[in-house]
């Protein structure tokens, strides 16, 4: 037996021990390397985003890259077209001059592209061939695209250095993200809503840009414009307009990382970036075949650099110069590594939780559970006398367990958090109420104080785990199911329902086996 107990006690000093390493950060910090407790959003204050993706522009990508590629099979194929257009940005039109492209095209169609609908109209030898998505395909196509939106903005924000970010979907094409803690809204606004596009296309320099500036744009280019900014207050001061193809060579799919390195040179951060084997094979062709051209290098429609090609680059390596800050060339190298938004992003709502309110949910937090707690151990110290000081103690030390718990996983504490624990605190006594009531019963009954206790915690301890174990299966559903606020008044309930019964069914047993064994206590009054 009294091995039993020396064991028990160590176990509860190390339980004791570990809460406290733990928690000690939050408490005094600097005194101990450790992370601190983390405070959702409504306690230490952030921002608060509310997010549309637009869809219908994920549905234009898609049929533009249908349109990219039909003329590419059709120059393969030498199917002859009178015009290829894409007007609306939601279907495709082909006028084909006569029955033999026709039926060439009709093959293509059945083998590429089958799933497309089509509609045709007659004008004399032409047919016009009118391409479409099926419903169930742009369906797809809007859910794939606020899906992919949703993990592309949580692997960007993960490697922004948030913690416990709240990031969820919200109706068909909304995203709900909560940031606690971040001071420097507008970054983390521009991070989150980049699209970064990353395309490598080639400088048309056949044709004048100037002509194209003023109004006679080659039907195969585009205008797209390098911008220099004030490295003081970040305001364009200039702007560099570039005739480019607009045929996409190659695109950020193929990255593989995006590091941001310093120019010996220069002195100036750039970011690095690298490609898997077929991006890597892909950029080797593309500077082998443009060898002394210009290859611009475009991120969200903008040009940040335009070099030329002056030998083939093997390795699939590459670099993005634009006289970036640190933290800018930080920013783009995330949003790279993190990949390309599907489609644009739009802030509908925008709210900064400022830290003094969170302070006066702290404060008040704390007073609520103060009065509670207090209110508890009166009641149990008048009551069940000296039995219910030690319930009190295994209270405050319930507490304590509470805290170094979310401490060690790093949890984040919120308002509805502190609501669970104020909670827990009259769960917490509501064990030893069972055990003391029990024990009361069995002193009546005439048994010894030692028989009375052995017997009290005996009977006592199956009622106790069936009720604490019910609540928790209901707080494990409420965190698996939850969102936001919920998961933390779960965390803080599951912490709690097993903290209380550890000091209900092994801590203050051990109190009253020191009493009884240790001291040779003969009488306690409960």
């Amino acid at each position: 037996m009294l091995k039993n107990f020396s064991w028990k006690w160590i176990l509860v000093l190390a339980v004791i021990l570990i809460a406290v390493v733990y928690l000690l950060p939050s408490i005094a910090p600097g005194m101990w390397p450790h992370k601190k407790i983390n405070l959702g959003l409504d306690l230490q204050g952030g921002m608060h985003l509310a997010l549309e993706v637009e869809t219908e522009k994920a549905v234009e990508n898609n049929i533009e890259r249908i349109g990219q590629e039909l003329r590419t099979f059709m120059k393969t194929e030498r199917i002859r077209q009178i015009g290829l257009s894409i007007p609306g940005g939601t279907k495709i039109e082909v006028k084909l001059p006569d029955k033999e492209n026709l039926d060439k095209f009709d093959a293509l169609l059945n083998k590429e592209y089958r799933g497309l609908e089509t509609t045709r109209q007659s004008e004399g030898e032409a047919t016009t061939i009118t391409l479409r998505l099926p419903q169930s395909e742009i369906d797809h196509i809007k859910d794939l695209a606020v899906r992919q939106a949703l993990e592309t903005i949580r692997n960007r924000i993960d490697q922004f250095g948030v913690s416990e970010p709240d990031i969820r979907r919200q109706g068909e094409n909304r995203i709900l993200v909560q940031l606690p803690g971040v001071k420097e809204t507008e970054r983390a606004k521009d991070l989150i809503g980049k699209t970064a596009l990353l395309e490598f296309k080639l400088v048309d320099e056949e044709n004048d840009v100037n002509a194209a500036l003023k109004g006679s744009v080659p039907r195969d280019d585009e205008i797209l414009h390098q911008y220099e900014l004030d490295p003081k207050n970040g305001q364009r001061i200039n702007q560099v307009p570039f005739l480019l193809k607009k045929r996409t060579l190659l695109t950020g799919a193929q990255l593989t990382d995006a590091r941001v390195q310093i120019d010996s040179q220069y002195n100036e951060p750039y970011v690095s970036i690298s490609f898997d084997k077929k991006g890597a094979r892909i950029f080797e062709k593309v500077t082998e075949e443009n060898v002394k051209k210009r290859l611009a290098i475009v991120l969200d429609n903008r040009v940040y650099s335009a070099p030329v090609i002056q030998e083939k680059i093997p390795g699939g390596q590459a670099r993005i110069t634009g006289r970036f800050s640190a933290e800018e060339a930080n920013d783009l190298a995330i949003a790279l590594r993190a990949g390309a938004l599907p489609a644009p992003v739009k802030i509908l709502e925008e709210r900064t939780v400022g830290p003094s309110l969170g302070s006066d949910s702290i404060r008040q937090g704390l007073i609520s559970m103060c009065i509670g707690g207090i209110l508890v151990v009166l009641f149990m110290a008048v009551y069940y006398k000296a039995a219910g000081v030690i319930a009190d103690i295994a209270l405050l030390l319930n507490i304590l367990l509470i805290g170094g718990g979310l401490a060690a996983f790093q949890a984040t504490l919120t308002l509805p958090g502190i609501a669970g624990i104020i909670l827990t605190i009259g769960m917490a006594v509501d064990a030893n109420v069972l055990i003391f009531e029990r024990i009361r019963e069995e002193l009546n009954l005439g048994k010894t104080l030692r028989a009375a206790v052995d017997a009290g915690y005996d009977r006592a301890t199956l009622t106790i785990l069936d009720a604490n174990v019910t609540t928790l299966i209901a707080a494990v559903v409420l965190f698996q199911f939850g969102t936001g606020p919920v998961k933390g008044f779960a965390v803080t309930l599951s912490l709690g329902v097993i903290a209380s019964l550890f000091t209900a069914l092994i801590l203050t047993r051990q109190i009253f086996d020191f009493l009884l064994i240790g001291r040779s206590l003969k009488h306690l009054s409960i």
